[in-house]
C-alpha cells in the first residue's frame, strides 16, 4: 500500500515546467514571513488553546470562567492564556480585581472558522 502512495506521488516522466515554477516563484511569501506563519500555526496544534479561542468567540471571559467552562484547572487555562497573547491571539483588559480576555482581532475569528469549514468538508 505504502508503495502505491508513493508512486502517485511522483512525476511518471522526469521534466521540468519553468513558468509554473517561475509564477510560485513570484507568489511565495518571504522566508520570513513562511517561518512566522508556521510559528503562528503551531500555537493551534493545542487543543486546549484552540477550546480557549472557540470560548472566546462569543464573550469576553476571564480565567475562572474558562477554567469552569472547559473544566480544566485556572492555572492551566493562564499558562495557555499566556501563549495566546504572546502570539497576539488573545488580549485582556483589567476590571477591578479581575482580568478579562477577548480574541485580539477579527482575523482569529475568520481562521477559525476557515479551519472549521475545510474539517467539516465531505
Amino acid at each position: 500500500m505504502a508503495d502505491k502512495i508513493e508512486e502517485l506521488e511522483q512525476c511518471e516522466i522526469a521534466g521540468i515546467h519553468p513558468e509554473s515554477i517561475q509564477k510560485a516563484k513570484e507568489q511565495m511569501p518571504r522566508e520570513d514571513h513562511l517561518f512566522d506563519l508556521a510559528d503562528f500555526f503551531r500555537i493551534f496544534a493545542d487543543s486546549t488553546r484552540v477550546k480557549i479561542v472557540c470560548a472566546l468567540l462569543s464573550t469576553e471571559l476571564c480565567v475562572c470562567d474558562i477554567a469552569e467552562l472547559l473544566e480544566i484547572s485556572q492555572s492551566a487555562i493562564s499558562h495557555q492564556l499566556r501563549v495566546l497573547k504572546q502570539a497576539r491571539l488573545v488580549k485582556s483588559r483589567r476590571a477591578g480585581k479581575v482580568i478579562y480576555y477577548s480574541l485580539d482581532d477579527e482575523h482569529i475569528e475568520g481562521i477559525l472558522s476557515l479551519g472549521l469549514s475545510h474539517i467539516k468538508e465531505k
